[in-house]
């Protein structure tokens, strides 16, 4: 992991722990906007050209 990944990762693991302590019906609604935001940027992410079939 980069330096510059570093704070998105300790973001994203107090998001996580947030997430843990709430009802389980909230949990799976936050879940869910987690993974779709982590979608979004890694469909938004530059891709290497030579790695390309």
């Amino acid at each position: 992991m980069s330096d510059s990944s570093a704070p998105d990762a300790a973001g994203l693991i107090d998001r996580l722990r947030l997430i843990e302590e709430q009802p389980l019906d909230t949990r799976a609604a936050a879940y869910a906007a987690v993974h779709e935001e982590l979608v979004r940027r890694l469909e938004s992410a530059p891709t290497d050209p030579s790695s390309a079939s």
